[in-house]
């Protein structure tokens, strides 16, 4: 077995480190709160990411079976419409969409 003065040492150690890694993203992102660039990314990037995943999602769904064109694009009209009706919540506008979409291929 380690003698104790090795083990408080390793742990020190550990805690050390946890709480630098823990730390550093708060230190980094103090100088970046003022930045236009991060102003815009949070802005844009849900809706870059949700084109991103429709557009891949679209791609394969199509691709696979082209008798669910009509209910992948009504759930598209669907999520973009509550995308923007809701105030930009994207779980709203994500859920719905799927939700509709479900729907529209198992009832139709």
């Amino acid at each position: 077995m380690p003698e104790t003065w090795y083990i408080v040492s390793v742990l020190a150690v550990v805690f050390t480190i946890t709480l630098a890694l823990r730390a550093l993203p708060f230190a980094a992102l103090r100088p970046l709160r003022k930045s236009a660039l991060v102003r815009n990314l949070s802005l844009w990037m849900p809706a870059g990411i949700l084109v991103i995943l429709a557009a891949s999602t679209l791609r394969s769904e199509v691709v696979a079976d082209a008798g669910h064109l009509m209910p992948v694009c009504v759930a598209v009209a669907v999520t973009v419409a509550a995308h923007f009706l809701g105030g930009r919540r994207t779980l709203l506008s994500v859920g719905l969409g799927t939700l509709s979409y479900v729907a529209l291929v198992n009832l139709v």
